[in-house]
């Protein structure tokens, strides 16, 4: 048997029993010491007499004892859950039978084994591994395998393992004048088949050339560059060696290479390809191990992590005779750790003039031609500086801007989507992002810089006016919203395997921070969207986390009647709730306190009542299977130990479940199942200011002015992106980044400012009070903000401009401090 088909129980803080089997995660009703099969012709095993689907009369029910309460087991291990042949014969020898006598084959996923759509932060795959490997056809991927051979080989023969103790640092780093024929260059470029190392860190080099320093760069613990690569090369000679001979888990205690643990396992892969499975990911590893054995491989090291993973498949027996490339490729086919794409909108060329170039060559193109080959720049870091030196706008805030639409179109990745559009409202077609990726194309006459992508052009539309395109953006991201209409659009049934959500990187970081810590702070300036990105989280989050039982679309737009009745939806079901922190609030709101309450006699008498988070706490544990949200708005604005009371020891991960008695004498405990989320304005008070033992048990994570969302949005000659980002370039200067100035500020709704007399207004009723009270009515400092021609400096005024000379004077002001 295939240890997939073993079954593995972990018990929760809480007290909860999760299962793993096949792949697949549940949590278990406890036998009661008793099972019962249906009366009519039902094939399922239950635990509860009150299961819904407990057919016919009860007194015709067949109940079996099970004094080791292991029935469930036995008949689950027996054979996999699609072999019903296989386990009416472990019920037929057990005596398991149905009302009409016969073996039953299931164990019912309502009353016994209820399936969870995620454990932690780890999602489960749609389908069972045992389904799963029947359906992975390894020769579809055969060529792929020559390839990836292929490909090794050739690595092996340009950096043999003998020339490793010469080899001199400019043959291994990025960043030099002959970067091409460096080690990490074919790493991370030139070995497209094999496992993909393309982008994150520089430091996943662990040392390699910057340009903009003119320095190499290594740990601090090196003395110099001729120490740092000693000392490294040397770890990656015996980490091969170590591989080679005592086992892949002895490579963890290599220091020298703890920081380049991606290229470490690349180069391992090579050299010795039988000592690991090539997966570079951390989160990937701990997510296979946990899927093919119920383990949890999180606190294991990272090589450990592989030697686990390794041990899993080797002992089952259905992955006999797989190449290890092979078993990685099934792995990300059957539960891709991460599986919602980034999704970026790219104009090949002015009004689309490249797109026939681009459809018959299988790549999406842009310019910037005079930055040069994007792989020759170690680090993101030095990409900015080359940009810069290259000044293709001749404006240092528009090439900032640019700099940004460039490296987020290097950064596609293989399974990425690129939408080719022209102009305005015309989409011409949309690509998959092959495996080749990024190529420096200099035989075109301009656009150099290629991506390769597999193009679909039954996506091509042109898009309503609701959802045509605004500003000048050669690159540009795709809200989900707008994904939605251009899927709608297309030609022909759309595959289910097609329908994915656009990557959004603030829902995967708020995710796996709610998973590890259970409550989490989101802090920034005034006007950065903490509140918008709150609910869209909390839409977004339920709802996945829901799989579907609960009527609403993930990828609402804020702002629309679909979004609010989604919210709405979530509110009414329990799973949602909200509360506004206040100076008045208090733990009687937030625990439990007495209340006033009209009597019979006509007089008033004091109720104990719970407060809000008790009845959610109480709702989830009536319903241990489904996450609860409480978003908390301007946390900061209460007094937050005296709301929080006891509460703040069970919020730790590992107090969950744990029961406290509270003043009133009741017993109160707060479920695993239980989330919080706030949001808190740095402008009325800083983090460092927080009660510590409430720092200690909320991750916080801060949200900054998003430029990006205005870039290329203009009014009148203005742009708002280059507005907003000098704007806070002054204030940072003055103030500090907590006094910034939010990008929602330009914005209504979801969109930007598009009129004169929008933006007038904003910048008179919104903008210039804030800067006003952040200056302490400071007009000198306020003119350093805004330009001496709209503050009055002298009569301690504003100048009365009109709304369009207003305008004016901010896009002079910008243009005069452009090479600031």
């Amino acid at each position: 048997m295939g240890i997939g088909l073993s079954v593995t129980t972990n018990e929760t803080p809480d007290g909860r029993t999760i299962v793993h089997y096949d792949g697949q995660s549940f949590e278990l009703t406890p036998s009661p010491g008793q099972v019962i099969c249906p009366a009519s012709d039902g094939t399922a095993l239950h635990h509860s007499r009150s299961c819904t689907h407990m057919g016919g009369y009860e007194d015709s029910w067949k109940v079996y004892p099970d004094p080791n309460r292991d029935l469930w087991l036995r008949l689950s291990e027996a054979a996999p859950a699609d072999d019903a042949p296989g386990r009416r014969a472990f019920a037929e020898q057990a005596g398991l039978r149905n009302g009409q006598g016969r073996p039953i084959h299931k164990v019912c996923q309502t009353c016994t084994l209820v399936p969870l759509t995620s454990v932690g932060k780890i999602r489960t795959p749609a389908r069972p591994l045992s389904q799963a490997i029947a359906a992975f056809d390894r020769a579809a991927y055969a060529s792929r395998l020559a390839e990836a051979k292929s490909e090794i080989a050739q690595v092996v023969q340009d950096f043999p393992l003998d020339a490793w103790p010469t080899m001199p640092l400019e043959r291994y780093a990025l960043g030099t004048d002959v970067f091409r024929e460096s080690f990490s260059y074919r790493m991370e470029y030139g070995t497209r088949t094999l496992c993909d190392i393309r982008g994150r860190s520089a430091g996943k080099n662990i040392i390699y050339w910057s340009k903009k320093h003119g320095a190499w760069k290594y740990p601090a613990e090196y003395s110099d560059e001729v120490d740092a690569w000693n000392r490294v090369r040397a770890g990656f000679i015996q980490a091969f060696e170590s591989a080679r001979d005592d086992g892949i888990a002895y490579v963890d205690a290599i220091k020298e290479l703890r920081m380049g643990f991606t290229i470490a396992t690349k180069a391992i892969s090579c050299y010795v390809p039988d000592a690991l499975i090539p997966i570079t990911g951390k989160e990937h590893l701990h997510a296979y191990a946990y899927h093919l054995s119920g383990r949890d491989a999180s606190k294991l090291d990272p090589f450990a992590s592989h030697e686990l993973l390794k041990q899993l498949v080797e002992d089952d027996g259905r992955f006999a005779g797989w190449h290890l490339y092979e078993v990685a490729w099934f792995l990300h086919e059957w539960v891709n750790p991460k599986p919602d794409p980034t999704i970026l909108m790219v104009a090949p060329g002015k009004e689309g003039r490249y797109w026939s170039d681009c459809l018959e060559g299988g790549y999406i193109c842009a310019g910037w031609d005079e930055v040069g080959e994007l792989t020759r720049f170690a680090s993101e870091e030095d990409f900015r500086a080359g940009f810069e030196a290259a000044d293709p706008h001749g404006h240092k805030p528009t090439n900032s801007a640019k700099a940004r639409e460039l490296w987020r179109f290097f950064q596609l990745r293989p399974g990425d989507r690129v939408i080719a559009n022209r102009g305005h409202k015309e989409i011409l077609g949309v690509g998959t992002v092959t495996a080749e990726g990024y190529r420096w194309r200099p035989e075109r006459p301009e656009y150099f810089n290629t991506v390769a992508v597999d193009w679909d052009t039954s996506y091509a539309q042109t898009l309503p006016v609701a959802q045509q395109l605004s500003g000048q953006k050669t690159v540009r991201d795709v809200p989900a919203d707008l994904w939605q209409t251009i899927q709608a659009g297309r030609q022909g049934a759309l595959a289910e395997a097609e329908r994915v959500i656009p990557d959004d990187p603030l829902f995967d970081q708020l995710s796996g921070l709610l998973a590890r810590k259970g409550q989490v702070i989101l802090y920034g300036p005034p006007g950065t969207g903490k509140t918008y990105a709150s609910l869209r989280f909390a839409l977004r989050w339920l709802s996945t986390n829901l799989d579907g039982s609960e009527d609403v679309d993930p990828v609402a737009k804020p702002g629309t009647l679909k979004f609010q009745k989604g919210l709405n939806a979530l509110h009414q079901a329990g799973y949602l709730t909200q509360v506004t922190f206040h100076p008045a609030y208090g733990y009687e709101d937030f625990i439990e306190g007495f209340r006033p309450q009209a009597g019979g006699d006509g007089g008033l008498r004091l109720v104990l009542r719970d407060g809000i988070f008790k009845q959610v706490c109480e709702a989830a544990a009536a319903n241990p299977e489904r996450p609860h949200l409480l978003l908390i708005d301007e946390i900061n604005r209460g007094d937050i130990p005296k709301i929080l009371g006891e509460l703040i020891t069970l919020l730790e991960r590992d107090k969950r479940g744990m029961r406290v008695t509270l003043p009133t004498g009741r017993a109160f405990t707060v479920p695993s199942n239980v989330y919080l989320l706030g949001t808190m304005n740095t402008a009325d008070r800083s983090i460092r200011l927080l009660d510590s033992a409430l720092r200690r048990r909320f991750a916080f994570h801060e949200l900054l002015p998003d430029t990006d969302l205005l870039d290329g949005q203009k009014v009148g000659d203005l742009d708002l992106g280059l507005l907003l980002r000098e704007l806070n370039r002054r204030v940072v200067k003055e103030l500090g980044r907590e006094r910034q100035i939010g990008h929602s500020f330009f914005m209504s709704g979801s969109e930007p400012l598009d009129s004169e007399a929008d933006l007038a207004a904003v910048v008179r009723t919104e903008v210039l009070p804030l800067l006003q009270e952040y200056a302490y009515d400071d007009y000198s400092m306020l003119s350093r903000f805004l330009g001496q021609e709209i503050v009055d400096v002298q009569a301690h005024t504003v100048a009365g401009l009109s709304d369009e000379r207003l305008v004016e004077a901010l896009s002079a002001e910008l243009q005069e401090s452009a090479g600031e």
